[in-house]
């Protein structure tokens, strides 16, 4: 069997993971974590790490966590601000930022809060995602159309989606669950203008004779939505400046110099903690948690 993983960028993934989880576990008592990395151009996996540590029955580490459905919290913000776009609203639409009971349910409020429990008034779309406010996103997902929002999701790929009937406004925050491979594969359609490959892991199976059993054949890529689409979010997820009123200008989600795209995502409770990043040429996600 020949894979489509890079030996070299495999190995860089695997030794990261592991130097990192551990500093993870010692400070946060997060134990496991997981990574992916997919060529844009290909829909190819370029490294692919289930967990910290196969062998370790206390973490389940023979789970592989980007095949598992988990909450993305905010990671999943780009895909709907994505669909408010192809309706038209540009990130210079303006939306209040203010505490707001979006339920129609008298008994059950919803009322969403910001990360950092503030409200900021009139922002723009551009703010909005690029701080990850919460507020405005759930405005965002109203506005959009959950259904078109659902739609588009199911052309970048993910199949957690299907009934419909399960998820709300709350699917914005991450309450609607997905797999870190799919998740990291949407990202790709950012990365390429627009386009989507299908995520493949196999290049060829041979029997012991050498008699080819199957072959990978590169498709052509699906256009998802417009260039222009891809453009806008690209502009916004890689603009540190933009989000430095939240993430301050020294973070993570930077490669010096080199311009690449980022977005994290936290769940409740900091149970599970992801970040994607993108460059044209590579695609990577990352989970950082506990998988009990």
């Amino acid at each position: 069997i020949y894979t489509t993983l890079d030996l070299y960028k495999q190995k860089i993934a695997e030794e990261t993971i592991k130097e990192i989880a551990a500093g993870n576990e010692k400070k946060y008592q997060a134990k496991n974590a997981a990574l992916i990395s997919l060529d844009p151009k290909t829909g190819q996996i370029l490294a692919m790490v289930g967990s910290r540590d196969y062998f370790d029955e206390n973490i389940d580490g023979q789970v592989n966590v980007t095949t598992s459905l988990r909450q993305p919290g905010s990671s999943i913000k780009p895909i709907v601000y994505a669909a408010s776009f192809i309706k038209g609203y540009t990130p210079t639409t303006v939306l209040y930022d203010i505490v707001t009971n979006f339920s129609t349910d008298t008994t059950k409020p919803y009322e969403p809060h910001n990360y950092d429990l503030k409200e900021h008034g009139p922002v723009t779309i551009k703010q909005a995602l690029a701080g990850s406010l919460n507020i405005p996103a759930v405005k965002t997902i109203y506005l959009a159309g959950i259904d078109n929002v659902l739609d588009l999701a199911k052309n970048l790929g993910y199949t957690s989606f299907n009934d419909k009937s399960r998820f709300g406004l709350s699917l914005v925050l991450g309450g609607g669950e997905i797999k870190l491979l799919e998740h990291t594969n949407a990202f790709s359609a950012f990365a390429r203008e627009g386009e989507l490959h299908p995520i493949a892991g196999i290049l060829k199976i041979e029997d012991k004779d050498g008699k080819v059993l199957e072959e990978y054949k590169e498709e052509k890529g699906k256009k998802v939505f417009d260039a222009n689409i891809a453009r806008m979010v690209n502009d916004i997820l890689s603009d540190n400046p933009a989000r430095a009123y939240i993430f301050g200008e020294k973070n993570y989600l930077t490669l010096g110099d080199r311009p690449v795209a980022a977005k994290t995502g936290t769940t409740n409770d900091y149970h599970d903690a992801w970040t994607i990043g993108y460059t044209p040429s590579i695609v990577t996600g990352v989970w950082v948690g506990n998988s009990d």
